[in-house]
């Protein structure tokens, strides 16, 4: 029997196209492992709440390989050093593996060197192929996605094997349980389950019945209501378990699917800004902003924490931040308004409300969450400009968020909708619910006023 290989998974997490699965099957036994690196991340290891969504997908992508005669091997350590490693124990002589673009792992498959096989698979198209007539990767998403139509459609979602073979002797692996990937005490995603189920095949039924559904995206998209207005796909695309070309075939045939098309390219956009720009999630985009002076005192920090806690006064703002400790996601159009209003009204650095985001987020994503804040907070290439201040009350009042809001602030639940979004400005704001901490006008003003000093 030839040497066996492995096949390193990452956010890759299913079995249906899955080009490193091929390419590994038909080099032999095939020996799939995951690594849990905390290392080469540094300070970017995964969040608490992806975290979460990791356990449930890892043991839900091992029951799919058993069923294929397969099994998971998973270790912990720095991926560089353990994949070496089990070269070594196993006799493997080479590591398949689908293209990752945040720099730990750019660093890592430069570690590698040619024991590893990398091959596109996350992407609606190779990101290296959409380039500007210089080579370099689009800055401006417009660009890029004028670029991208001569890829589309792309090629076609590739099957599952019908088998994995396996090699004569498996390397030991770790227990599941061990990594401790799931919270305890406190158990703060006890609620969870309630939204979510990670995996392969959830992901699938998903984006079947997104399908029927994204002819009213465009509209839907905007409207924060407990009705399903968007996919709830994208931690099943940050974790690999469903392919960005295996969604757009699933909806490209729909009608009036264009405007989610657009969005499902966006990812593919933020991951070619984080390849031209590694530090991007720490780093200006635009220089000047260096300059600004964000609040940073005592007061800041207790306007922070109202933020992160949902106690801010602004009923969107505190709906928002509660369904995100809850459920470890947040609306779309909310997510905006809940951004703007850390960055512009209370003056705190989009980095700070970036790194929430980070760890509370189960779709949080180096690329997009790096540059959706900067496109919020003005600082990026291809943004917002920085005196662009979201109006929170009225965003609400459009949007029709009141069920939104009573849903996510019960303390708000009484209330018409005519005054559920700005109890204050009614003079019905319950007891038991916060006054704003800062006026509308005057988060604005003062947004405004350290935007001039830049000059």
């Amino acid at each position: 029997m030839p040497d066996p290989v492995l096949l390193w998974f990452r956010q890759d997490l299913r079995l249906q196209d899955q080009p490193a699965l091929h390419a590994a099957v038909e080099a032999g036994a095939v020996i799939p492992v995951y690594i849990l690196d905390d290392e080469t991340p540094g300070d970017w290891r995964i969040g608490g709440a992806q975290r979460w969504w990791l356990h449930h997908s890892l043991s839900s992508l091992a029951q799919s390989l058993k069923e294929k005669g397969s099994r998971l091997i998973l270790r912990r350590g720095r991926a560089q050093a353990v994949l070496p490693d089990l070269l070594a124990e196993t006799g493997a002589r080479r590591i398949h593996a689908i293209s990752h673009y945040e720099p730990w792992w750019r660093e890592a498959e430069d570690a590698l060197g040619d024991a590893l096989c990398l091959h596109a698979g996350n992407h609606l198209a190779p990101i290296e192929h959409i380039t500007t007539g210089a080579g370099q990767p689009y800055r401006i998403y417009s660009s890029f996605w004028r670029a991208l139509q001569q890829f589309l459609p792309p090629e076609a979602p590739l099957a599952e094997p019908e088998r994995i073979p396996g090699p004569d002797r498996w390397p030991a692996s770790d227990a599941l349980a061990d990594w401790a990937l799931l919270p305890t005490r406190p158990n703060w995603a006890k609620a969870f389950g309630d939204d979510w189920r990670p995996g392969e095949a959830t992901a699938l039924e998903r984006a079947e019945d997104w399908a029927e559904r994204v002819g009213s995206y465009e509209e839907a998209r905007n409207l924060p209501t407990q009705a399903e207005g968007t996919s709830r796909l994208s931690p099943h695309l940050h974790f690999g378990e469903i392919s960005p070309r295996q969604l757009y075939a699933q909806v490209s045939g729909a009608t009036d699917a264009d405007k989610f098309l657009k969005e499902l390219a966006w990812r593919d956009f933020t991951d070619g800004v984080i390849r031209a720009l590694p530090d991007y999630a720490s780093r200006n985009g635009r220089p000047k902003y260096d300059a600004l002076r964000w609040r940073t005192g005592e007061d800041a920090q207790a306007d922070l924490k109202a933020w992160q806690t949902g106690c801010t006064g602004y009923p969107i703002v505190d709906a928002g931040m509660r369904q995100l400790w809850v459920s470890g996601w947040m609306h779309n159009r909310v997510r905006m308004i809940t951004a703007s209003f850390l960055v512009k009204h209370l003056l705190i650095d989009w980095r700070v409300g970036e790194r929430w985001f980070w760890d509370c987020l189960v779709d949080a994503d180096y690329g997009n969450n790096a540059v959706n804040w900067q496109w919020i907070a003005g600082t990026g290439i291809d943004a917002n400009m920085f005196s662009r201040i979201m109006a929170p009350l009225s965003q609400s009042e459009k949007f029709g968020a009141g069920d939104y809001i009573r849903h996510w602030v019960p303390e708000l639940a009484g209330l018409s909708d005519d005054a559920i979004h700005d109890p204050d400005a009614a003079g019905c704001r319950p007891a038991d619910y916060p006054a704003k901490i800062i006026g509308h006008r005057e988060g604005r003003e003062r947004a405004l006023a350290a935007a001039r000093t830049l000059g």
